[in-house]
């Protein structure tokens, strides 16, 4: 990490800047980069107003979208930044900054996570250093899917500062930020692109407004580029040395603040690597089990057999004890732990422990029994009356996130305090579970979140950080805890498995007149944080007397088709598994099986899969995806190998697929060739946009022929990447094309939305070059493995 900024610094922030209050404990344990960490978050004065409080200068310069910023407190400057609330409103609300017009359309899922973050979507702090650097804290959590590297292209764009002099932080829980600190249903850049774009104009316009008075020159007549600021004579002058005199308390005027057009934009929209790759690849990446707290001693937890099992009785904890390295073992709420010397004896700690386990909660359950219960409980179709109509059912296996970093945390419990480090992507919600389960008020909770190495989701729950507070309270010392890959696999969350019921009715000659399609799935908790941001971005929204788990459902499903009437329900098991939001949530499933269904249906009808999808696409846009996916659509392939197409739009965006499949050999299925046309809007790095579009296609490979969970009396069989079939090297094809179209639209969603077109593809391919529609997903689902002992 680079060295603190000099004292005095340019910043763009609407808030005084946070960390003193951590730096100033004693004797709490701080990773190695903690002095760092604090020297960026210096305290500085509070402002004498508010942003968008009465008085506050304004700038017409983004037009409709009113942008507030003016001068707070000297000698670090802070610019307050606000950008009128409809620059993170959906865009079907007719919005001013005074009051926003209902929808006509109940928006997306993103846009309803937005609505709830706009009132916090200014508290962002960019602070410009003497040293010519911009360092940026991040609201939001990397978790791999390249959110760190848009952020600084953002920001290298407006502020005109090479990308190597932009410094992307993750920020510490922030309570103050309410539902603005979620990362989920990919709305980062959605939310986070105009007011991290403002921020960096508002520093440069205040540059820019320096070096005019030291020069003696009108603003208007200087320019910025390669973090510098040009006179028409030829005098530069480094941002750098613009720093202190730029946060001189000189007057609370605001310079005009405008955004670029996008012709003029330099880095945004160019194919961009990514700026933490090297470290990733060279093992210098820093996640929460590389910090150097000080004393920090490893730890595991023995697991009960079943799902929500509880401990009975340990016999053996003194016995235990005695083992080489071995320095405690406690009872939290979840298991035993073993504190040791190194994580091998710890984990030969765990296994010897001899415990009496009470019952979980579904332990009579097995995978059969699940999905009998789903069956049921979607509900059957009434005989149609007077119309023709094809139905179909589907049913989804349970799948592992199985991130490639397992579930851990650092944790330093004292009397009166903690610290907790963990890659989390709602640690406001985190923060609050942990003081909650060590009985300290919020208050006295410092949250640190680290990136993750992966998480599909995963990272939305907080249970090792929980864990590794229990642990150390109870040992009283700090820990680095660790799951096992066995424990991350039976104990962590999953998607949980669906069932679906499809119809569609058509007149005799073939025009379809509705769509209906019934979803059963074992409920999805949602009690990480996204809950209570929906209930909030919904305060102004019609969601009817839907119950959450159907509006949050209805916020994800919409099909893009024109067939008709359409309806599409939710229905939830209440059986409670250790579930979660899984890459594309809902529509993961629900929308593969409406594309895998719309082949079905064409094929019955006698029409051509893509020629049918195309036919009742509703816009310009979608078919524009769709035609650049398919151009060679029908090409001939050898007898067992067959082409499929899946096509998805959300979040404002919209992909489509189509993939070669060889099925020669039924039982070993091989993806041989891929398209991948997506229109995301601008996008803000392609390459960040090609690179999640080849990871929906290779969740779609492995979920829907061989990824999936075996659920056995209360617990899932497989404990490992032996056992969990996610697709291999070899399962990718060699060729893949993607295209990424623009529109000139805002930034869309990016990183759920490939999954239900790739599985779809698959799926259908599958099908077309075997002749047989799979019914349950994933196709192959054996248990070829021996499962490791409970």
């Amino acid at each position: 990490m680079e060295p603190p900024a000099a004292a005095e610094r340019t910043a763009a922030n609407t808030e005084p800047t946070r960390g003193s209050e951590r730096a100033g404990h004693a004797g709490h344990a701080e990773p190695s980069r903690g002095s760092e960490r604090d020297a960026e978050h210096a305290e500085s004065p509070e402002s004498p107003e508010s942003p968008g409080s009465p008085g506050s200068p304004e700038s017409s310069g983004v037009g409709r979208r009113k942008l507030l910023a003016y001068l707070v407190a000297a000698p670090t400057l802070t610019v307050a930044v606000r950008v009128g609330a409809d620059a993170w409103a959906p865009e079907a609300v007719a919005a001013t900054p005074e009051a926003a017009a209902l929808p006509d359309v109940l928006p997306d899922l993103g846009d309803v996570l937005i609505l709830a973050a706009a009132p916090t979507a200014h508290m962002l702090t960019l602070e410009l250093g003497e040293d010519g650097t911009a360092r940026f804290g991040l609201p939001r959590a990397e978790v791999g899917q390249g959110l760190t590297t848009a952020v600084a292209m953002l920001i290298s764009d407006e502020l005109d500062l090479p990308l190597d002099r932009v410094k992307v932080r993750l920020d510490d829980a922030r309570p103050e930020l309410l539902f603005n600190q979620l990362t989920g249903s990919s709305n980062s850049i959605r939310a986070l692109h105009r007011p991290v774009r403002a921020a960096a104009a508002a520093a440069r316009a205040r540059l820019i407004a320096t070096a005019a008075r030291r020069w003696g020159t009108d603003a208007a007549d200087l320019t910025t580029r390669e973090g510098a600021v040009h006179a028409p004579d030829g005098r530069t002058l480094d941002y750098g040395a613009l720093a202190a005199r730029a946060a001189a308390p000189r007057t609370t005027e605001a310079p005009e603040v405008t955004l670029k057009p996008a012709a003029d934009q330099r880095v945004v929209g160019r194919p961009t690597g990514r700026i933490d790759a090297r470290a990733i690849v060279t093992g210098r990446q820093e996640y929460a089990l590389d910090l150097d707290v000080p004393g920090a001693k490893p730890a595991m937890v023995r697991r009960p057999p079943t799902v929500n099992g509880t401990v009975a009785e340990v016999h053996n904890a003194a016995a235990v004890r005695g083992m080489p390295g071995v320095l405690d073992v406690v009872e939290i709420p979840t298991g035993v732990a073993v504190v040791a010397e190194t994580f091998g004896q710890a984990l030969a700690g765990k296994d010897a422990l001899s415990v009496d386990w009470g019952p979980g909660t579904v332990d009579a359950l097995s995978h059969d029994d699940i999905k009998a219960e789903l069956r049921k409980a979607a509900p059957d179709f009434l005989p149609p009356l007077l119309v023709k109509h094809i139905d179909a059912e589907y049913d989804f296996a349970p799948v592992s996130h199985a991130p490639l970093e397992t579930n851990s945390a650092v944790a330093d419990v004292r009397d009166d305090r903690a610290t907790v480090w963990t890659a989390a992507q709602s640690p406001i919600a985190a923060r609050a579970a942990v003081a909650k389960a060590i009985g300290l008020p919020a208050s006295r909770v410092d949250f640190h979140v680290v990136q993750a190495g992966g998480s599909f989701g995963r990272r939305l729950f907080y249970d090792a950080a929980v864990e590794a507070a229990q642990v150390s309270k109870a040992a009283g010392r700090p820990v680095r805890l660790m799951w096992s890959r066995v424990d991350d696999m039976r104990h962590g969350r999953m998607r949980p498995p669906t069932h679906h019921k499809l119809r569609v009715t058509h007149t005799r000659g073939g025009t379809p007149l509705s769509l209906q399609h019934r979803t059963a799935s074992v409920e999805t908790d949602t009690g990480h944080g996204i809950g209570d941001a929906l209930t909030a971005g919904l305060t102004e929204l019609p969601a009817g007397n839907e119950t959450f788990a159907q509006t949050m459902f209805r916020l994800s499903m919409r099909s893009p088709y024109d067939l008709g009437a359409t309806a599409q329900t939710l229905t939830e098991l209440p059986l409670k598994l250790h579930t979660g939001s899984w890459r594309s949530v809902y529509s993961g499933t629900a929308r593969a099986a409406e594309e895998m269904f719309l082949d079905e249906v064409a094929e019955k009808l006698g029409a051509d899969p893509v020629e049918f999808r195309r036919a009742r696409l509703r816009t310009a846009a979608q078919r524009a995806v769709l035609d650049a996916a398919t151009r060679d659509w029908g090409r001939e392939l050898p007898a067992g190998c067959a082409q499929g197409v899946g096509f998805h739009e959300e979040y404002k965006s919209r992909v489509a697929y189509l993939v070669e499949l060889d099925a020669r050999d039924p039982k070993e299925p091989r993806v041989t060739r891929a398209v991948i046309a997506v229109d995301v809007g601008r996008a803000v790095n392609p390459r960040g946009v090609e690179a999640q579009m080849l990871g929906g296609l290779t969740d779609g490979i492995a979920t829907a022929l061989r990824a999936g969970l075996h659920f056995d009396k209360g617990l899932p069989l497989e404990g490992s990447y032996s056992q969990f079939h996610y697709a291999r090297q070899k399962d990718s094809p060699r060729d893949v094309t993607v295209h990424v179209i623009e529109s000139g639209a805002e930034p869309g969603g990016v990183g759920e939305l490939g999954v239900p077109a790739a599985v779809a593809a698959v799926g259908n391919a599958y099908a077309r070059a075997t002749g047989t529609r799979a019914r349950s997903f994933p196709i192959l689902f054996d248990v070829d493995f021996e499962p490791f002992p409970r």
